[in-house]
């Protein structure tokens, strides 16, 4: 892995005199109050100001007055006008954008594209208090406010909109979020790095828009500069050239460069992936390399990592793609398979005249980094300016410590990788440890019960590649999927301690997981799975098998019902060991891009059989840049290789009419949706499924009054258990947009 300078090790700013502010500052008195007269940062948000560490503006904000920058903030604006954008004066430095938490359309839209009536992120639930779009809006309103401020975008709306991408929400393609905004730079992923490098840059007098050379940002230019190799990426119909994305079994392998597809003329100069010329144009020096390409030429052998660090991956542009879906799908199959740290190149992507340039992801940060953001002054309470008001997203998260980073079970629909990386970035116990004295000794209204101790996922902490050389060349989209590799760590004894430290602490006395869990990693630790359910369930455990078909599974990247399974019983041996009446509680997704009907027909069959019924269910919902939102837009495999005129197809349920058919199968036992069963399930030759014995799905008769789309068009993810003793309601969180 390359090397990164520590975020700490910056000489800070000279406003590091101030110190730390109790909150940061929202307006004018409250900068008076800690002796600002200008801030050098000022971030706008779509959510409301809680200084904790699990929101984003927080820890970009606290993290950035710990560089000695004086930092405010702009939450959840009246975008109307410019006005509430001049709220804290002109900013000496730039501003930094985002939508907030979650993508802004995801947060304001159900996957029926209808408008949500609550925002989770906003004081009393209030819907409506974030524009669609937020971060382009929230730029062209600090452009409007200060034409000549520089302007940075960042966080989770940006970062799934980095280049090109199918927004589910207008049913088309649209351009980079950093075309739109106007914006000077664009950070993706989780920005530290980014971030602070930027500030101290521009406060010694670089411009935003000139630096080019930070891994984890974007930036236009108007061509490729000289010395840099540009692979071509967009002929997509010579299947000699073509691979599946695949798991790396060879540690010493080195062929960095993907053979997946031949080159085309293009007007630059570049030569294709099997190094011939390319006649074209010697391009004009408008970009900047990135700084790690600094090596002289005559150290960089063919297919070193030097040399891979000068090469740059052309992906289709924009107007290419726009109109030609399997162009798209061929497209998100590259940008992801250019998602390693270890070995990821540059892309470029020309929208008009100008080309969008994407730098390698950031590198992760390392356990004493992740110590030094999350031990950093926060009050952790929302802003004094809310009063009483209640924010849904606060009371979850209020007792609950984030104890890692990242993701690498992949899943194809999943935005939580796309953002966060693959590499698990953990915290030291210490860290952990003090910050659950620090919610018991601070935090009002602590009873002792600590609410989550988890991340992204639950079980995922400290794991990583064995070997980081593998790890370095691995371009496998998943270590999990299709089976476990080989090469990771799947020790749970580092959470198992944790969990008992944890426990121990004085004044607490519960500890709960509620975070989702990975079960088929759990299983390969009885021990762990022991641990979790004697100690750290309180009556229900949420996990996600998302469905129980193979078909819908593969384009889902999960493993098959039978992890689930082995799960369930390890489950219940140790719940009934330590005499505890436990659930599990899974979550299914209804119309994912390879499930039939039948696939959703099976579901039902194994819900009933299983004693589940669903209260709420989950509709697909494409989110930006995800695998799944390609296989839905284009109805192309981009797990696999992609051809114009051969490939894996994909069908996916796109009409409100079989959405909500879907939908109705994992809400079988409501009356509402039986009419609409019974015509499906005729027309499927399935009408044996019809009467009244246990082993039908639904009744042949109809309650009176019932019978119209009711539940069936709701969305959301609570369960109940149905056995022979209760029927108990589940309870489980949000989890983060997908």
């Amino acid at each position: 892995m390359h090397a990164a300078k520590s975020l700490f090790s910056y000489r800070p700013y000279w406003a590091q005199r101030f110190g730390p502010a109790p909150f940061l500052p929202m307006t004018r008195a409250e900068m008076d109050a800690v002796g600002w007269d200008s801030c050098d940062i000022i971030l706008v948000t779509g959510d409301a100001y809680i200084d904790h560490p699990s929101f984003g503006m927080a820890i970009i904000g606290r993290l950035l007055e710990a560089q000695g920058f004086r930092v405010g903030i702009i939450s959840q604006p009246d975008w109307n006008g410019a006005e509430p954008f001049k709220e804290l004066g002109k900013p000496n430095l730039f501003f930094g954008v985002t939508g907030g938490n979650m993508d802004s359309m995801v947060n304001r839209y159900t996957a029926d594209r209808r408008v949500r009536r609550d925002d989770a992120y906003t004081p009393d639930d209030e819907g409506g208090k974030r524009p669609d779009r937020a971060v382009i809006v929230y730029s062209q309103r600090c452009r409007e406010a200060y034409r000549d401020t520089p302007i940075v975008i960042g966080g989770i709306e940006a970062s799934l909109r980095r280049i090109a991408h199918y927004d589910y929400w207008s049913d088309k393609v649209r351009r980079s979020v950093l075309v739109d905004s106007k914006a000077d730079l664009l950070v993706y992923g989780n920005a530290e790095r980014a971030i602070v490098e930027i500030a101290h840059r521009v406060a010694k007098g670089e411009k935003p828009s000139a630096i080019h050379d930070i891994r984890g940002t974007a930036f236009l230019c108007s061509k490729i500069p000289e010395g840099w190799s540009v692979l071509l990426s967009d002929t997509i119909d010579d299947p000699a050239a073509v691979e599946p994305i695949e798991p790396v079994d060879d540690a010493k392998r080195r062929g960095l460069a993907p053979r997946e597809f031949l080159p085309r003329s293009d007007p630059d100069k570049v030569t294709n992936i099997h190094g011939r010329k390319v006649d074209g144009a010697a391009p004009a020096v408008t970009c900047a390399p990135t700084a790690e390409a600094a090596t002289p030429p005559e150290e960089k052998a063919a297919g070193s990592p030097a040399e891979i660090l000068r090469t740059v991956v052309r992906l289709p542009a924009f107007d290419q793609l726009k109109d030609d879906n399997v162009l798209y799908a061929h497209a998100s199959r590259v940008l992801h398979q250019e998602s390693n740290p270890g070995n990821a190149r540059a892309l470029v992507q020309r929208h008009g005249d100008r080309e969008l340039w994407l730098n390698p992801p950031p590198i992760p940060l390392t356990t004493p980094e992740m110590d030094g953001i999350y031990d950093l002054p926060y009050a952790r309470n929302p802003h004094p300016a809310y009063g009483k008001a209640r924010i849904p997203a606060w009371e979850m998260i209020r007792f609950s410590v984030n104890i890692m980073r990242g993701c690498f079970g992949g899943c194809s629909f999943c935005s939580i990788t796309e953002h966060e990386g693959r590499i698990i970035q953990s915290r030291s116990e210490t860290s952990i440890l003090r910050e659950i004295e620090e919610i018991r000794d601070k935090v009002k209204g602590f009873t002792g019960t600590i609410s989550d101790l988890g991340g992204p996922t639950a079980n995922m902490y400290r794991m990583a590649c064995k070997d980081e050389e593998t790890e370095s060349v691995c371009r496998r989209l998943s270590c999990v999927f299709p089976s476990i590799c080989k090469n990771l760590n799947t020790d749970h004894a580092p959470l198992i301690q944790l969990y008992r430290k944890a426990r121990a602490i004085p004044g607490v006395k519960r500890i709960h997981v509620a975070s989702g869990l990975r079960y088929d990693l759990a299983v390969r630790s009885p021990e762990y799975v022991k641990e979790l359910v004697t100690h750290h369930v309180g009556g229900y455990l949420k996990i996600a098998p998302e469905h129980t078909e193979e078909g819908p599974l593969a384009k889902m990247m999960k493993p098959g019902i039978g992890s689930y399974d082995k799960f369930k019983q390890l489950f219940d041996k140790y719940a009934k060991e330590a005499g505890k009446e436990l659930y599990l509680i899974p979550y299914f997704i209804a119309a994912h891009p390879g499930t039939s009907d039948e696939d959703m027909m099976n579901l039902a069959i194994w819900l009933k059989r299983n004693g589940f019924r669903a209260d709420q269910v989950q509709t697909f919902l494409p989110s930006p840049m995800s695998l799944s939102a390609a296989m839905y837009h284009s109805g192309r495999n981009p797990l696999r290789p992609v051809r114009r005129n051969s490939g894996e197809t994909v069908f996916t349920a796109r009409g409100l009419t079989q959405r909500r058919l879907h939908k109705a199968f994992l809400r079988y036992h409501d009356a509402e949706n039986w009419p609409v069963l019974r015509e499906a399930l005729k027309r499927m030759g399935r009408a044996d499924l019809i009467g009244p014995g246990k082993h039908h799905l639904i009744p042949s008769w109809q309650p009176a009054g019932t019978g119209g789309q009711g539940p069936a068009g709701r969305g959301g993810r609570f369960f109940t258990q149905q056995t022979t003793q209760s029927r108990r309601p589940g309870f489980a969180k949000k989890r983060p947009s997908r």
